[in-house]
């Protein structure tokens, strides 16, 4: 495989952004912004410590779709961006596949969490292995009850929605859905997600 991943996390890691004056910093054919962890971390924890037990998997549910639609819509401006173009695009040689190895060195380079693709069956499914991740120390805000990194759930079904999802963007999103099977949250070395098709009702 031509994808670098250690190049990839050395040379993206050196990139400076910069905020306007909105506090917003146009980059990576985005918008972005700049916070700490626990700000999603906690707001992500008030919601699920503060709503009745019975609605507890529906907030859940609702969390990782908050983290699929930006990992969706923010991923397609990273893969088509300037920077992309010049650092990960030369090494591309397995067209869409090698995109996917790409955008996790990404996610790792940017502090996301270190995540690794262990298993890709290409348009089928893709097992991710996520150390500091930003809920791995969720316990902070209450203790978790099961795994609950909602953020990289979400990213891993987007990236697969984009490189194989039934429809180009914009309209491939929902093709994948993530399950997180192992958390540090609850004890486990390192979280695992695994990707698979979306049944179709």
């Amino acid at each position: 495989m031509a994808i670098n991943r250690q190049i990839i996390i050395e040379q993206m890691s050196k990139i400076h952004v910069r905020g306007n004056h909105e506090g917003i910093i146009p980059a990576f054919n985005v918008f972005i912004q700049q916070l700490p962890t626990d700000f999603w971390n906690g707001f992500a924890r008030r919601i699920i410590n503060n709503v009745s037990e019975d609605l507890i998997e529906v907030a859940e549910a609702l969390l990782v779709n908050a983290a699929h639609e930006c990992g969706y819509h923010t991923g397609y401006g990273i893969i088509n961006s300037p920077e992309w173009k010049t650092i990960i695009t030369p090494m591309i040689e397995q067209v869409p596949r090698d995109t996917l190895y790409g955008a996790f060195a990404l996610v790792t380079a940017w502090g996301w969490a270190n995540t690794e693709i262990v298993e890709l069956v290409p348009q089928e499914k893709m097992v991710i292995h996520a150390y500091n991740y930003y809920e791995s120390d969720v316990i902070r805000y209450g203790k978790a009850q099961g795994p609950c990194a909602y953020m990289i759930q979400g990213i891993c079904a987007a990236f697969m929605d984009l490189v194989y999802g039934s429809q180009p963007y914009p309209n491939g999103m929902g093709t994948f859905v993530c399950q997180q099977t192992k958390g540090i949250e609850i004890g486990d070395e390192y979280g695992e997600f695994v990707v698979t098709r979306a049944l179709k009702i």
